[in-house]
């Protein structure tokens, strides 16, 4: 990770959360917005690697800074960084756009080994994040057949998003236009009821495409 974004209008906690990225990749260079609309006009003029983003500013939520770098910045590792854990902001955060999801109350050090990860594929989610999202699909149960049927080519697709790799990776090991992949990406999406890299890498986790990562 060479560049990120935070997006957190709490001064202190701001510098905190530049500090964990940091510590994770020492050689990044952080920009910080303290606003939705910082946010946007950041991400409207640049490239990033990774954004952390509070749902919570002043002038609006996150969520649109969310949606701003799916549309113009895809290839960006957005990742929510907040004190709410409930059923709708995390669904809200992940049909957004979101890749992760972590709590600020989690522990600096897990914060930092989370971010961390990131560059082995592996997603920065809080683990009771990741167990209410369990929970949501199993309670929501598959959408109908055979509507969710992936064909060979969409679970090749699926299992390596479900590893972390980006459009452009998954188009070289397959020998793909990365227009291709896109296209596949969609229709998985589509099949699947899913918005976000997040959602993809728990379907891949479920239907033995991955290797489950600990």
């Amino acid at each position: 990770m060479k560049t990120a974004l935070v997006v957190e209008d709490v001064g202190e906690t701001r510098r905190w959360l530049a500090g964990i990225v940091t510590s994770a990749y020492p050689d990044c260079r952080v920009e910080e917005a303290a606003t939705m609309r910082a946010g946007l006009a950041a991400v409207a003029s640049r490239d990033f690697d990774m954004a952390l983003i509070d749902l919570g500013l002043p002038d609006g939520s996150g969520l649109e800074v969310l949606r701003s770098l799916r549309l113009l910045r895809p290839e960006t590792i957005s990742i929510v960084t907040t004190v709410m854990g409930d059923d709708t902001h995390i669904v809200s955060a992940l049909s957004s756009g979101a890749s992760g999801y972590l709590l600020k109350e989690t522990p600096p050090d897990m914060l930092t080994r989370q971010l961390v990860q990131l560059a082995e594929g592996i997603p920065a989610i809080s683990p009771s994040i990741a167990r209410r999202i369990m929970n949501h699909f199993r309670l929501t149960g598959p959408a109908a057949e055979p509507d969710t049927a992936l064909t060979a080519r969409e679970s090749e697709v699926l299992a390596l998003i479900g590893k972390g790799l980006r459009n452009a990776d998954v188009a070289a090991d397959l020998k793909l236009a990365e227009s291709t992949v896109a296209s596949h990406i969609k229709s998985i999406y589509r099949k699947l009821g899913i918005s976000s890299r997040a959602e993809a890498s728990w379907h891949a986790t479920r239907l033995g495409l991955s290797s489950p990562q600990v």
